[in-house]
């Protein structure tokens, strides 16, 4: 009876037994191609119950006279099939590692496969140009806060205490409101505070974000970019406002741009204009467009700044970015513009 009610039975040491058991362990040991069948072969042909270990715990049975013999026997064929098991251990750890790191292998001289090539805001990009071809003209680029005191955003510009602009139906007022604080409607403020700090003569072109109380739509925005222009100077007229305001249509629409001028009315300026554009490669065909509003400055707005009109004048122009955007590049929906998806962007290409 064995120990153990588990416990293998003994077997027959034999030449041809341990042969038969070695070779088994082998051709197992062989034809594993992953550690995972290395491991199983080891369990069946060297751990306990395998043919060798039951050989080798039949060792027991043998006769003192025959122990030496079968000993060595059983011992060199363990030893060999320890032995290709190292071996075959090494070589598929070998080769796992290398098909591991050729499939996680980065080429670091090459693009990552999953960037994408970005692109900055075809709003940014206009406003840069604009800028680019006034500061190309001599004048210099302003900026003022956002955040703006109700002086300089209506006070300072002519605009009468009952004026419809004023009501909160249209501009956005900060709480508490007897602190008289608006978000800016216009970038027409930083105008006035060009005029306080700076020396004459004076150009200058206002671009930044405004707000107004407008409706999200196709082709309205609450939040949306302005750029504006002052020049106040000895002798400026409308003449050079024309001049300018063609200039600025031809650098951004060809060659064959212009603009016209219709008059209208704006508390800041006297006398005053809607100006359009001469699309000459409108999607469409080549047509008039309504642009923006300019005109002389007004003299109560230069006596605001603490200039003398009769010794000085000055014209001021005032377009919207997203306008300008969406008929030059053929834009249906100004929420495109503001809704932050990054494939409207990214049809513009990508600039520096």
């Amino acid at each position: 009876m064995s120990d153990s009610p588990h416990a293998p039975e003994p077997a027959e040491i034999t030449p041809d037994a341990v042969a038969a058991a070695v070779d088994a362990a082998l051709a197992a040991i062989a034809a594993a191609t992953s550690t995972t069948e290395l491991k199983a072969a080891r369990a069946s042909h060297v751990a306990d119950g395998s043919p060798l270990a039951v050989l080798n715990a039949s060792m027991r049975q043998v006769a003192p006279e025959h122990k030496a013999t079968f000993g060595k026997l059983i011992g060199q064929g363990r030893a060999r099939v320890n032995q290709a098991l190292a071996a075959k251990e090494s070589e598929l750890a070998q080769a796992e590692t290398a098909a591991r790191l050729e499939a996680e292998r980065v080429d670091i001289t090459a693009l990552a496969s999953r960037s994408r090539v970005g692109a900055r805001h075809p709003l940014s990009l206009m406003q840069e140009q604009i800028s680019d071809i006034f500061v190309g003209m001599g004048w210099e680029i302003a900026e003022g806060p956002e955040l703006e005191h109700e002086w300089f955003n209506f006070d300072a510009l002519n605009f009468d205490e009952d004026h419809p602009a004023r009501q909160e139906q249209d501009t956005f007022y900060v709480d508490p409101t007897s602190r008289h604080l608006v978000m800016r409607t216009h970038t027409s403020p930083v105008q006035v505070r060009s005029m306080l700090d700076r020396e004459l003569p004076i150009y200058v072109l206002c671009p930044g974000r405004v707000y107004r109380t407008d409706e999200f739509d196709a082709t309205h925005l609450p939040v949306f970019t302005q750029v504006e222009g002052l020049v106040v100077d000895k002798g400026i007229t409308m003449a050079h406002l024309k001049g300018t305001l063609d200039h600025l249509a031809q650098q951004l629409f060809g060659a064959e741009a212009k603009t016209r001028l219709r008059t209208n009315y704006f508390p800041f300026t006297e006398p005053s204009a809607e100006f359009d554009l001469w699309h000459p490669t409108f999607k469409g065909g080549a047509r008039w467009i309504e642009w923006g509003g300019c005109g002389m400055v007004n003299p109560n707005v230069l006596r605001a700044a603490g200039i003398d009109p009769e010794i000085y004048s000055g014209f001021a122009f005032g377009i919207g970015v997203e306008r300008a955007l969406m008929f030059r590049s053929d834009v249906k929906d100004m929420r495109d513009m503001a809704e932050g998806d990054v494939r409207f962007s990214e049809q513009f290409g990508m600039v520096v």
